[in-house]
């Protein structure tokens, strides 16, 4: 993870480097999936699949044709080029549509149901992590039965570790992610070359007359056996939204000349083991090593699932920081972990409720099969609505025409809602899981992002015009003070509301007034020399617009020497940053339920401070307070 290109071209040698760290970033969670996935389809609670040579070869066909489809053809080929400046992932198309639909009304329906897979996202996000590491802590009881009591203590032990050194930043462990994934890739191909030179019959399911013999001898049972076959293709959203670390070409190079081989040998390889050996069905998986291999393969996997909970772990701070930066959810704390590369973040808020939150699901569920109910849901819907999102992407920036647009999305669409349908049988078995968590992050998305509009529509009514307050007050004769205040307003050509609290209560003026706006950009990076713009009012007032990308970190003191070259004198050491501190009181007549108006407003109460999170030095704020009613 310590090689990050923001989504740049590669430098020339480089290329094999970054795929090489590809693996361990981008594939993690997509590779660990032969652990649970075919065990899923075939010892299903509520709708197994016989094991019988037909079934078997039908399954591995649908798998394969999965594989090439979903993930090959629509998230490598097509969706890795639906980028934003080189980022990857939900937020990112938001910000596409944002940026291309802001005032149409479909765009903002887009919005929303973009926040709605975003919060899908997270939900998976909770889930990877506790199937994950399940599934390989489980291979013990094929080490040892009696072993079986120690699954759950030794999975959270291995949870609450992974959890634990998130505070330290990725950067050390990331340069060993991609070799180790490497050697996981070859053990999973290597055993899967094994079982099918005993039974090479088992590649003719590569055909897909395969699959389509399953659905037409049993519709249902081929239907429902979707739910379980997404398990395969899991991961795949994390693979866009990690995009950004390396560029589209480690990530292709790496799926297909690393990762596609060794899954499709792996699930061929089970395949085999199952046509031989049918009571293999309890774990095909772990099934394929000789008794000398198993403990190793199980040390191996379990570092594997770690690596795989790792990456998506990584994916929601990083979803987080875009979520805020683009004003669907307050402020957080953002520590950085490394000084050299800046996508590397920690969020401890998000780091410990996610830990919380998967203890909760290994406590209720207790096995890496029952999770597997509540996984399809998740991924289903997030990968249909990110492909209604690259509608908008294809029509709009790739020019495509109607017919094209609507053929080849249509396709991938109708792929995307049958393997939704298939899953949704499953709500009552664990299903309503991601469902729940979803509705827990999207309400209080969609409500701080009305909750801001409205407050701000509310202080645009009460604003007054610096055009008309800059000449009232420069015949008023206000007494001046030295050095250089700034304020902070949410949109320029206003003043600020600690502006006049500021002249009611000190009854003076600075002698420089900089009235700041920070604005974040629907792009995911501004360079330096774009990001600051300066007008100058009159002698003593100037208005500044700071623009930053989505994924950039606001240090509001970087621009005091942006200003110093565009010719106005302010010292670091004299110049006074004042914010407002609104307490807010909620009322009706305004159109939002009371519920979440109480919603919003403790959101904001809970916001972390606007100093800390602008950088700002805490000697050199002033903070006013107003009431303010919604």
């Amino acid at each position: 993870m310590s090689l990050s290109l923001n989504g740049q071209a590669p430098p020339r040698g480089r290329l094999p480097a970054l795929s090489l760290a590809a693996l361990g970033v981008v594939y993690g969670d997509i590779g660990t999936s032969p652990l649970y996935a075919m065990h899923a389809v075939f010892a299903n609670d509520r709708h197994p699949v016989p094991v019988d040579s037909a079934n078997v070869l039908g399954v591995l066909s649908l798998v394969f044709w999965s594989l090439v489809i979903v993930v090959s053809l629509k998230y490598v080929t097509l969706i890795l080029r639906a980028d934003n400046r080189g980022e990857g992932g939900i937020m990112a198309l938001i910000a596409l549509v944002q940026r291309r639909l802001a005032n149409q009304p479909l765009g903002q329906r887009l919005i929303v149901l973009g926040l709605l897979g975003a919060a899908l996202f997270c939900g998976e996000g909770i889930i990877t992590p506790a199937i994950s590491v399940l599934s390989a802590v489980e291979g013990l009881e094929m080490v040892t039965p009696g072993l079986d009591d120690w699954v759950i203590p030794l999975t959270l032990v291995i949870l609450l570790g992974l959890f634990a050194v998130q505070r330290h930043g990725t950067g050390r462990m990331g340069d060993w992610f991609g070799p180790i994934m490497a050697v996981w890739f070859l053990s999973i191909g290597a055993l899967g070359i094994a079982a099918i030179a005993g039974e090479p019959g088992v590649l003719a399911a590569m055909s897909p007359l395969y699959a389509v013999n399953f659905f037409a001898g049993h519709p249902l049972l081929a239907f429902f056996s979707l739910g379980s076959a997404v398990l395969a293709i899991t991961g795949i959203e994390a693979l866009y939204a990690d995009m950004g670390h390396f560029g589209r070409a480690p990530v292709r190079l790496a799926w297909t000349v690393v990762v596609f081989p060794a899954l499709v040998l792996n699930y061929f390889g089970q395949g085999a083991l199952l046509l031989a050996h049918p009571e293999a069905v309890d774990n095909p998986f772990f099934r394929l090593a000789p008794g000398w291999a198993l403990l190793p393969l199980v040390v191996l996997a379990t570092v594997a699932t770690v690596i795989a909970s790792q990456a998506v772990i990584s994916g929601t701070f990083s979803l987080t920081r875009q979520a805020i930066q683009l004003g669907y959810l307050p402020r957080m704390s953002v520590l950085h972990t490394s000084q050299e590369t800046r996508g590397q973040i920690y969020v401890p808020g998000i780091n410990w409720a996610l830990f919380v939150a998967v203890v909760v699901l290994v406590l209720s569920f207790g096995s890496s099969q029952s999770l597997a109910a509540a996984y399809g849901i998740a991924v289903t819907g997030t990968m249909s609505i990110t492909t209604v999102l690259a509608f908008v992407v294809a029509r709009r920036r790739w020019r495509w025409g109607p017919a094209r647009t609507f053929l080849v999305l249509g396709i991938f669409l109708v792929i995307d809602l049958a393997f939704f349908g298939a899953n949704l049988p499953k709500f009552s078995d664990g299903g309503w899981l991601p469902l729940v968590i979803g509705a827990l992050v999207f309400i209080p998305m969609s409500t701080w992002r009305r909750g801001r509009a409205l407050l701000i529509e509310h202080q645009a009514r009460d604003n007054m015009s610096l055009a008309l307050f800059v000449p009232l007050i420069e015949a008023e004769g206000i007494p001046t003070v030295s050095g250089t205040a700034v304020f902070l307003t949410a949109r320029l050509g206003q003043v600020p509301h600690s502006l006049l609290h500021s002249l009611k209560h000190y009854r003076c003026l600075h002698e420089r007034v900089i009235i700041l706006n920070v604005a974040v950009s629907s792009q995911p990076y501004v360079a330096p020399e774009r990001r600051v713009r300066i007008e100058q009012v009159n002698a003593r007032f100037y208005q500044s617009r700071m623009e930053i990308g989505f994924m950039d970190t606001p240090k509001v003191p970087d621009v005091i020497a942006a200003w110093q070259r565009g010719g106005i004198p302010c010292d670091p050491e004299t110049t006074t940053f004042f914010l407002g501190r609104e307490t807010l009181v909620p009322s009706r007549g305004i159109p939002m339920a009371i519920w979440r108006q109480k919603m919003f407003i403790g959101m904001f109460r809970n916001a972390s401070n606007p100093a800390a999170y602008f950088g700002l030095p805490p000697n050199r704020v002033v903070e006013l307070g107003a009431l303010v009613n919604l």
